[in-house]
């Protein structure tokens, strides 16, 4: 147990450059969005219901 102690002692983060990353990543895929064109928005919605189904079938 003194091992994973150790680690999560190491991995402390610093709270200002959580809360900066946390705010660009809420924004960051509403601006991502906005700049997409529907037919591509629509493209990669497709692509991802088709990858969560065929993760189901290979299960």
């Amino acid at each position: 147990m003194e091992k994973a102690s150790k680690l999560t002692a190491k991995k402390k983060k610093n709270p200002a450059a959580v809360a900066l990353g946390r705010l660009g990543g809420l924004k960051g895929g509403k601006a991502r969005a906005e700049k997409l064109s529907p037919e591509r928005l629509s493209e990669i919605g497709r692509n991802a219901i088709k990858a969560r189904w065929d993760k189901k079938k290979a299960s």
